[in-house]
C-alpha cells in the first residue's frame, strides 16, 4: 500500500503517500497532503495522487504560496523570455491584481473556484481607484497571464495541473471600430498641417502603420526611387522613459509597403527640411536617423504624438477618434475600393488574411452586394447565342 487516509478533525483529512526510500539515508519517505471535505473527497484525492505517482508526474507538496510562485515566474521566465513592454504589463497585472487577490493561498491549494471568485470580484469592484469594476477585456487579460504562469509551473513539475483551464473567464465584447470616412480624414489632415506631426499623420493614413512602426521608421527604411517603405522596427517607450526599438512580432509584420506618389513627394520635402535643420545644428542627417523626430534627432514621445492627434480630433468635434483609427481608415478605404483583402492584410502586417477579414467584417456586406451586382451584369452582357462551355 503506497498511501492511506487519516482523519484529522471533522471535515479534515490527511493523506499519507509512501514515495519510497531516500537514496542517501535509506530511510522511508512519506509525504502528507491535507484535504478539506468528506472521506470520499479524500479517497478521490488519494487515487489521483497514487495515479500521478505511478505515472511519474507526482509533485512533492510545498509551502510555496501563489505570490511567491508568481514572483519567481516574473523574475525567472518572464524576465528572460518576453519583450520589455510585455514584461512591464505582466508585472503590473501580477503585482497590482493577482497577488493581492490570490497571493496568500498555497500554490497547491489554488482551486478553480478561487480564480472564478476573483474574476467576479474584479468585474464588480476591481478598479484600484475604487470607482467600480474592471472591464471584461481587462479581466480576460488577467486570466491569460495567470494561465501562462500556471502552465509554466506544470512544465517545470511544480504543480500537477493548470487549474486556470477549468475556469471560464469573462468574454470580452468586440470593440466597435470608429468609422473615419474620406471627408473626416481630409479634415484631420488639413487641421494637422500647421503642426510638427502633419507628415507623420499623413503617413499613417497612406500606409496604415501602427504608432510604434511610424515612430521607429528610419530614412534607410525608405527607398524614394522605388517608392517603397520597409517596416523593420518599432519604437517603444518603457515606464521609466527609456526608448527601445523592437522587431515586428511576426514574420509578416516585417514587410514592404508601396508608397503613393503624393506620400513619396512629401517624404522628399520632409527630408530636405530635416537636412536643413540638422545643418543649422552642425549635425548631418544620416540614413539611420529617424524620419519623425525632434530637430536634434531625439525620438518623439509616443504619448505626445497621441495627445496631439486627440487635440486635433477634439477641435473638429470628432470625439473618440484615435490615432490608431487612421490605420483602420487606410484598410477600410482600400477594401471599399475593391483592393483584394490579401493585399490589405500584407500592407497592415497581419499574420493572416483571416485577421483582416475578422476586424473589417463591417466593410464586407457592401462589398458582397457590389460583387453580386457585378456578377449579374457579367451574365446579362453575355449573348444568348454564345457557345456553351462543356462541364464534366
Amino acid at each position: 500500500m503506497k498511501g492511506h487516509i487519516r482523519q484529522r478533525s471533522k471535515g479534515s483529512w490527511s493523506i499519507v503517500i509512501d514515495v519510497g526510500r531516500d537514496a542517501e539515508t535509506g530511510k522511508r519517505c512519506q509525504h502528507w497532503h491535507t484535504v478539506k471535505g468528506t472521506k470520499r473527497d479524500a479517497e478521490k484525492r488519494l487515487t489521483e495522487l497514487l495515479h500521478s505517482l505511478n505515472r511519474g508526474s507526482y509533485v512533492k507538496p510545498t509551502r510555496l504560496t501563489v505570490a511567491e510562485y508568481l514572483e519567481q515566474w516574473l523574475d525567472g521566465y518572464v524576465a528572460t523570455n518576453t519583450a520589455p513592454r510585455t514584461r512591464e504589463r505582466y508585472e503590473e497585472i501580477v503585482r497590482l491584481h493577482l497577488i493581492p487577490a490570490l497571493g496568500s493561498l498555497l500554490l497547491l491549494a489554488l482551486h478553480p473556484q478561487h480564480i472564478q471568485k476573483y474574476y467576479a470580484t474584479a468585474l464588480e469592484s476591481g478598479r484600484r481607484d475604487g470607482k467600480g469594476g474592471l472591464s471584461a477585456r481587462t479581466v480576460h487579460k488577467h486570466h491569460r497571464v495567470l494561465y501562462e504562469a500556471l502552465k509554466h509551473g506544470v512544465r517545470q513539475g511544480i504543480i500537477v495541473r493548470n487549474v486556470a483551464e477549468a475556469v471560464d473567464p469573462p468574454r470580452p465584447q468586440s470593440k466597435e471600430i470608429s468609422m473615419v470616412g474620406p471627408g473626416h480624414v481630409r479634415l484631420l489632415l488639413d487641421a494637422a498641417k500647421p503642426t510638427p506631426y502633419y507628415v507623420a499623420f499623413f503617413t499613417a493614413v497612406y500606409t496604415g502603420l501602427r504608432r510604434g512602426e511610424l515612430l521607429g521608421l528610419r530614412w534607410c527604411d525608405i527607398d524614394l526611387d522605388l517608392a517603397t517603405l520597409s517596416v523593420i522596427q518599432a519604437l517603444q517607450q518603457l515606464r521609466g522613459g527609456q526608448y527601445i526599438f523592437r522587431e515586428p512580432k511576426s514574420r509578416r509584420g516585417r514587410r514592404q509597403i508601396a508608397l503613393s506618389p503624393s506620400l513619396a513627394i512629401l517624404f522628399r520635402e520632409h527630408r530636405t527640411k530635416q537636412e536643413n535643420d540638422r545643418r543649422l545644428l552642425c549635425r548631418p542627417l544620416v540614413p539611420t536617423d529617424l524620419v519623425f523626430s525632434h530637430p536634434d534627432g531625439r525620438p518623439l514621445r509616443p504619448t505626445s504624438v497621441t495627445r496631439a492627434f486627440r487635440a486635433i480630433a477634439h477641435s473638429l468635434g470628432l470625439e473618440g477618434v484615435r490615432l490608431h483609427d487612421l490605420r483602420h481608415a487606410h484598410a477600410t478605404l482600400m477594401l471599399q475600393q475593391g483592393i483584394h483583402p490579401k493585399i490589405v492584410s500584407e500592407r497592415l502586417g497581419h499574420s493572416s488574411v483571416a485577421i483582416t477579414l475578422d476586424i473589417y467584417s463591417h466593410v464586407l456586406p457592401g462589398l458582397q452586394e457590389a460583387a453580386a451586382r457585378r456578377f449579374e451584369e457579367v451574365l446579362q452582357d453575355i449573348s444568348v447565342d454564345a457557345p456553351a462551355i462543356g462541364i464534366r
